[in-house]
């Protein structure tokens, strides 16, 4: 197994996702809404495991594009040149793991990590997973609010499943702020849920998402429940939405580079 592999491992050592396997029994329970407490931390790579189709293809393609964009452009500590990359809405590690893989050419002496999560209860618990993992290496983790950040000059930045969670009128002057740090050829990786313009397509699409969900083991309950539960949370863009907002923000060249059911990936480049 390689070093890779026993990262992620680490970040899976967590309980099964129980969260929605009771039906709703009083009013309040009925309003509930979705947050990364601590209940959420303590089973949140099985509920991304078996709830996002392909989260584990797009994180092991992290270090692939770091390799290729990577620049140096930033000073450490020491006066060497290094990366600096963020990963925005880090949850418990897992993006920042999995750019670490061997494959990237990236080591202790060339590259800054930036992990940020607004949840004090998901950045007590990555600090941990990163520091146990890579204790030699520069990767701080932030509580904050992205929305509110000011970004270091950056050569990367990895948006993953959080857009998504900002309200819509403020996604465009994030994206605006991340492209402002990042240096010329920089890249962004943003992946997102998002929902087809097409009524007839997105039905399918939907209907297909809840076949994956119970071929990975929920139950009707729990579908329903955490459906409710992320209702005017979760917000949803068409990809035609996200592309028309990433020229908005200013990049020029930005393609979805991989999709599955409902959820993509894209890479847009300064």
């Amino acid at each position: 197994m390689n070093n890779n592999q026993n990262n992620l491992t680490a970040t899976q050592n967590s309980n099964h996702d129980t969260l929605f396997d009771k039906p709703f029994t009083t009013p309040l329970d009925q309003v509930a809404r979705f947050s990364f407490d601590e209940q959420v931390v303590a089973c949140f790579p099985d509920m991304i495991r078996r709830s996002v189709p392909g989260y584990g293809q797009v994180l092991a393609m992290l270090p692939i594009f770091a390799k290729r964009h990577l620049q140096f452009g930033q000073t450490g500590e020491a006066g060497k040149r290094v990366s600096c990359v963020y990963d925005l809405g880090c949850s418990l590690g897992g993006a920042t793991l999995a750019l670490l893989n061997e494959n990237s050419g990236l080591t202790a002496d060339n590259v800054q990590i930036k992990a940020v999560d607004i949840s004090p209860a998901m950045t007590a618990k990555a600090e941990t997973v990163v520091k146990d993992n890579y204790p030699d290496y520069d990767i701080e983790v932030i509580t904050a609010d992205i929305r509110e950040m000011e970004f270091e000059p950056c050569d990367m930045v990895i948006l993953n499943l959080t857009l998504q969670f900002l309200p819509p009128d403020d996604r465009l002057s994030v994206l605006q702020n991340i492209h402002h740090a990042l240096s010329d050829d920089g890249i962004l990786i943003l992946t997102e849920k998002y929902h087809s313009g097409d009524e007839q397509d997105e039905a399918w699409l939907v209907e297909r998402y809840y076949d994956f969900k119970r071929a990975n083991g929920y139950s009707e309950m729990e579908i329903s429940g955490k459906r409710n539960a992320l209702e005017n949370v979760l917000i949803t863009d068409t990809l035609e939405e996200h592309h028309q907002r990433l020229s908005e923000a200013g990049f020029n060249r930005h393609l979805t580079w991989f999709q599955f059911l409902n959820f993509a990936s894209m890479l847009a480049v300064k």
